[in-house]
């Protein structure tokens, strides 16, 4: 019997191959096979490559989740609530992980869906465990590994956590007391870390904050220090030749080149795989302004852009590789402005995700097409009517609950000492306290600002806790510049035992009733509400004890033109107003006391504004409301404004001067955080007899009702005579001889 074994054609060809490659040089290959295995088949098409960047393009930002409270609330990513939303994380599936420190401290997940649920924590402490047992102190920086395990920089707890796909935290370094240590994980000291980033192969990278250092977690468990040195400062060199001032964000791109956010200097740095540390960007100028002074969250591109949240102010910025910098938001004013961009990430579509901290919400940013451009811009920043911190009544000075002189108010003209009265308007409430005596908190609050102190030494120094700032103190010491609480106001000095500047760990707790300093020359407390470009006005805090029921002074109402003289030309005793006239103004000078005040004591007025009535005292058409065109509810973050709260005239040179004027321009706007030019349109009524009144009111609602009407005669040009010409006294013409 004969056997017959049959080949199937390919086995065949790839036997005849073998035998040939044995015996020969040649090598067989199939005809129309390709000849590398890497390269596709003809029919399959090329995928294309993900979409370059470009500098500068058109952003639209909306909201994602939060509606500017503070708080916590699960569920539909629209209704959610935040506390402190920090570090940002996107994973592979769309899913977004955020550190929502504050009152919250816990890790919670965004789901592509948009649900928000929790993930890790839940309380304030330092534990392992699955889920909801976890607990973190002022959680911050996010990163994810290609495994999918979320890395936290713990901050309050010192340490560098780790949370598994299944939701297991466990403490990858750190023994939860801050320090300095290099070595094994379990004996490894931070202090306060903010940033953290992992490269592909697993490493972790920490921005070691108030170590003003950069560490690295080995892949054997050890930690050690990349570079920085024992104190911050700012230099360029090979590991801890250079230098940091509190870094606070980390990201790293293909090449294996760390990118810092150097928050204290300014700056962008890279370290790279050789150790070298040098500056990509500082101090970046875009016009006129300096747009780079607190970089805070850092996110990079596939192809090298670099985008950065820069608290100072409230905006994001785009470098391209070879640093030409772009401003991405804020370019329209304060609409657009946050308050601590603390958290960028980049999602699979390449779209951008802010979590913007101190307002408690969180954004995406899209390029600007049609669809969008027509919708309603997104609400950024704080609620306005977001709930005030719990005070208790509690005054900024001792005693806590009695009336203190009020000094100063919110919206006030305020000069500078380079001449100019109208600098700036007064963001706060003045109340007087003695030099060197102690500033206390009026409210529990947590430091969530990593750079809280500022100033040191000048009579604009001051702490912001949360959303109350105290300014002109010595923050953390005495007259002597003692230490007041040495384990929360660190005072750092330098090699000859000079003060350099007071440093507060962000997640430190205050207590209402803790000192946080004291007074300098310029003897009074100053206290904000809110953040810069969403600030409040503090009366309505609500202060054990005070009262106002003076209502306010009007000295005088003037209506000028376009050029800023007062119109002087009268007729049956009423001022002439031309119809034609254009850029007409009425100017209020007038100002406020309160109870318990000094006499000598002048203060800025609340809210303004005007109606025009007839001669009978009724609104004319159009004025049926009236127009409150001044309030100083919330102060705008462009000084720019306080030009157009106040004429000429107005305001005090600088500090300390007796003069204070406050002549307000009630057809122009104030109010809600805007500001704009306006005008009376003489022209929108017709010719005859009418009154101006004005409408002033203090916080209190006092309102005033004495010299607030000015009768007028709006008048075509025609029937206005011209001025007849002075008369000169023969008594002074000079003799011809």
């Amino acid at each position: 019997m004969t056997l017959r074994f049959r080949l199937p054609r390919r086995g065949l060809l790839l036997l005849c191959a073998a035998v040939v490659a044995a015996f020969s040089t040649f090598i067989f290959t199939r005809r129309n096979e390709p000849t590398s295995p890497a390269a596709p088949p003809p029919s399959t098409p090329k995928q294309p490559g993900p979409t370059p960047t470009t500098l500068g393009w058109n952003a639209h930002i909306a909201l994602v989740s939060g509606d500017g409270v503070d708080g916590l609330r699960d569920g539909p990513a629209t209704q959610a609530r935040w506390s402190d939303p920090w570090g940002i994380a996107i994973d592979a599936r769309g899913v977004t992980y955020v550190a929502d420190a504050g009152a919250n401290n816990r890790i919670r997940r965004i789901a592509a869906d948009g649900t928000v649920s929790p993930l890790a924590g839940g309380r304030e402490g330092f534990a392992d465990g699955i889920g909801t047992a976890a607990a973190f102190d002022a959680p911050s920086g996010l990163a994810l590994d290609t495994a999918g395990n979320l890395y936290v920089a713990d901050t309050g707890n010192h340490a560098i956590r780790k949370i598994t796909p299944q939701g297991a935290v466990t403490t990858l370094a750190g023994t939860g007391t801050a320090g300095w240590r290099d070595g094994p994980a379990v004996q490894a000291q931070f202090d306060a870390p903010i940033g953290v980033a992992v490269d592909d192969a697993g490493m972790v990278y920490v921005a070691d904050t108030y170590n003003d250092r950069i560490r690295v977690i080995g892949l054997d468990g050890v930690v050690s220090t990349l570079a920085g040195g024992d104190a911050p400062g700012y230099g360029d060199g090979v590991g801890t030749q250079a230098s940091f001032d509190t870094p606070c964000a980390l990201a790293i791109d293909k090449a294996g080149t760390l990118w810092i956010a150097d928050t204290g200097n300014g700056a962008i740095r890279r370290i790279a795989r050789d150790g070298k540390v040098d500056t990509f960007a500082r101090a970046t100028m875009l016009g006129d302004k300096v747009l780079l002074r607190r970089p805070l969250s850092l996110a990079l591109t596939h192809d090298g852009y670099l985008y950065v949240g820069d608290m100072a102010h409230g905006v994001v910025l785009q470098f391209a590789p070879d640093a030409r910098p772009a401003l991405l938001t804020g370019a329209s004013g304060d609409g657009d402005r946050f308050v601590r961009p603390a958290g960028l990430a980049l999602d699979a579509a390449g779209a951008l995700h802010l979590s913007d901290a101190a307002s408690h919400r969180l954004h995406e940013i899209r390029p600007l097409v049609a669809a969008l451009a027509a919708q309603p811009p997104a609400p950024v920043g704080p609620a306005p009517d977001a709930p005030a911190p719990d005070t208790g009544g509690r005054w900024p000075v001792r005693p806590q609950n009695v009336r203190h002189e009020i000094v100063g108010t919110v919206g006030e003209a305020r000069g500078a000492y380079h001449g100019d009265a109208l600098d700036h308007l007064h963001d706060g409430l003045d109340i007087h306290n003695n030099v060197g005596a102690a500033v206390l908190a009026i409210a529990d609050a947590r430091i969530e600002d990593p750079l809280p102190a500022w100033g040191l030494g000048e009579l604009r120094e001051g702490i912001s806790l949360d959303v109350l700032s105290y300014i002109h103190m010595r923050v953390g010491r005495n007259a002597r510049d003692e230490p007041l609480d040495p384990a929360r106001f660190q005072l750092l000095r330098d090699e000859t035992g000079a003060l350099e500047r007071v440093r507060v760990r962000r997640g430190t707790r205050i207590k209402a009733g803790d000192v946080l300093g004291t007074t300098n020359a310029m003897a009074h407390v100053h206290l904000t509400w809110g953040n810069w470009g969403h600030t409040r006005n503090a009366l309505a805090l609500g202060f054990k004890d005070f009262a106002d029921h003076v209502p306010p002074h009007i000295d005088g109402v003037q209506i000028e033109d376009a050029d800023g003289k007062a119109l002087a030309q009268k007729r049956r005793g009423r001022l002439v107003v031309p119809r034609d006239a254009r850029g007409v103004a009425i100017v209020v000078e007038a100002w406020d006391q309160v109870d318990g005040n000094e006499a000598r004591r002048r203060l800025g007025l609340y809210s303004l504004g005007y109606q025009i009535l007839d001669k009978d005292g009724r609104p004319a058409p159009g004025y049926e409301q009236p127009r409150t065109t001044l309030v100083f509810d919330r102060i705008p973050a462009d000084s720019a404004a306080t030009k157009v709260a106040y004429a000429a005239k107005s305001g005090i040179t600088v500090y300390g001067s007796s003069a204070t004027r406050f002549r307000y321009v009630v057809t122009n706007r104030v109010r809600d955080g805007g500001f704009a030019s306006g005008s009376w349109r003489t022209d929108e009524l017709p010719a005859g007899d009418y009154i101006v009144r004005i409408l002033a009111s203090d916080h209190a609602g006092n309102t005033a009702t004495k010299n607030r009407d000015v009768p007028v005669a709006l008048m075509d040009p025609a029937d206005i005579a011209p001025p007849k010409p002075e008369r000169k006294n023969p008594r002074t013409r000079k003799s011809s001889r």
